[in-house]
Formats: C-alpha cells, structure tokens, sequence
C-alpha cells in the first residue's frame, strides 16, 4: 500500500535528503507565483488549488521530479512551450531529471501560465 501524508512536510520529509532540497525549492518557487492558492496533499502528492480547484501538483519520483499540469497554449507565441520541451513527459506533464539544476524561472513561468489560463477560462 502507498504511503499517505497528510502535509506536504510529511510528503518531503519521506525523501532523501538531496531530494528534498529539490522539492522544497518547488514547493517555493509554485507558492511564489500563485500565493493565493491553498496547499494541502491530493492525490497523494502536493498540490496547489485556486478557488476550490486544483491548480498544479508536483511530486517526487526515483530520478525525476515532476510537475502536473501543464499549459498546452502560453499565449507568449510559443516560447514556453519550445523551453518546456525538453522538460515535457505527456501533452500534460513535465519531468525534471534529479541529476540536474531544476529549472525553478521555467516552473514559475509554467505556473504563472496556468495562472493565466485559469482567468482566461481556459484551465481546468
């Protein structure tokens, strides 16, 4: 059975000590550009949620960090996107490859997107 955490200290606190560095400074960085999103753990990992509604989750992996969703359309006539792709999993997902510096501008501005999105309408 999968481990349960109620806080997202629990949730970092289950990794290795390098990893949380790394999933702390998510945790900054997503808090930073969308300050008044609610924390809290669903889904098992955590998550950012903006008027009732999830905003972006993120979550540690084995060799990966990953950060769920993200913006199909950036309305910046598509240099997020060109900088995501590198980055980019699934049509919805980025993955961050623990053994290299996490691109903390590039999450800010994936979460600033979404942030636009959201008041576009357009976000989930």
């Amino acid at each position: 059975m999968a481990q349960r955490y109620d806080t997202v200290d629990e949730y970092v606190a289950s990794f290795p000590v390098e990893v949380q560095v790394k999933l702390q400074a998510m945790r900054a960085t997503v808090r930073a550009a969308a300050p008044a999103a609610v924390e809290l753990i669903s889904y098992g990992m955590p998550t950012y949620k903006l008027h009732g509604r999830a905003l972006v989750h993120f979550a540690g992996w084995t060799s990966y960090l990953s950060l769920y969703p993200t913006p199909a359309e950036d309305g910046t006539d598509g240099a997020l996107e060109r900088e995501l792709r590198p980055y980019r999993a699934t049509k919805a997902t980025a993955r961050f490859p623990l053994d290299r510096e996490l691109p903390l501008p590039l999450v800010a501005r994936i979460v600033e997107a979404l942030l636009r999105q959201r008041e576009d309408g357009l976000g989930s």
